[in-house]
C-alpha cells in the first residue's frame, strides 16, 4: 500500500469512528498493554528485543523493551492528550503539544516498572479530558506529521490507532523477553 493511500484509509477511518468508539479502542488497546503488564517481571521488561522492520515502527524504535514501548506511548498519549484538548478549545497547540516526533517521542535509555503507571496514568488523563470537552469535530486543526491536518477528533482517534500500531512490536518483544 503506498504512502498516499494509508493517509486517505486511515483519515476516512477517523470520519466514520465516533467518539464512543474511540473510546472503546483506546480503552481496548490500553487493556492489551496492561494485561500484558501484569505478567512481565522487571528482568523481562528491559530486555531490548530486535524486531524486523513493520509497518509504523520507525528503524529506530526497532530494538526497545516493554517498557520503552510502555514509556514511548505513554509520552504520545500526553502530547495527543494536549493537541486534543488545544484543538477542542480552538487554542493552538504549545507545549506538551508541540513536540518533534522524530526526537521527544523517544523513550530513555533503561526504563523500568515504573513506566506501567506512567502508562495507565496517560490514557487515563486522556480519557478524563476528552469526556470534559464538548466538541472535538470540527475545530481548529494541527498537523500530524504523516497523515496531514487533523481536528480534534482526529487526534482523539489516532491515540487508539497508534497504540494498535506497536501491538504487534509488542506482542514480538514480549514473547522474546519472556523466553526461558
Amino acid at each position: 500500500m503506498t504512502r498516499a493511500l494509508i493517509k486517505v484509509a486511515i483519515r476516512a477511518r477517523f470520519v466514520v469512528t465516533s467518539r464512543a468508539m474511540a473510546d472503546a479502542q483506546i480503552k481496548k488497546a490500553s487493556a492489551f498493554y496492561l494485561d500484558h503488564a501484569a505478567n512481565v517481571g522487571e528482568l523481562a521488561g528491559r530486555r531490548r528485543v530486535l524486531v524486523p522492520r513493520m509497518l509504523g515502527v520507525d528503524p529506530d524504535m526497532r530494538n526497545w523493551s516493554f517498557f520503552m514501548i510502555l514509556e514511548h506511548n505513554a509520552i504520545v498519549n500526553r502530547s495527543m492528550t494536549a493537541v486534543t484538548a488545544s484543538l477542542a478549545r480552538g487554542e493552538t497547540p504549545s507545549g506538551r503539544g508541540a513536540i518533534n516526533p522524530k526526537t521527544d517521542v523517544l523513550p530513555s535509555a533503561d526504563p523500568g516498572p515504573e513506566q506501567i503507571e506512567a502508562f495507565r496514568q496517560s490514557v487515563a488523563d486522556h480519557l478524563t479530558t476528552v469526556a470534559a470537552l464538548e466538541s472535538l469535530r470540527g475545530s481548529r486543526t494541527h498537523k500530524h506529521p504523516l497523515f496531514g491536518d487533523f481536528d480534534a477528533h482526529r487526534w482523539h482517534c489516532m491515540l487508539g490507532f497508534h497504540l494498535g500500531v506497536h501491538r504487534k512490536q509488542t506482542a514480538l518483544v514480549l514473547r522474546e523477553a519472556l523466553r526461558p
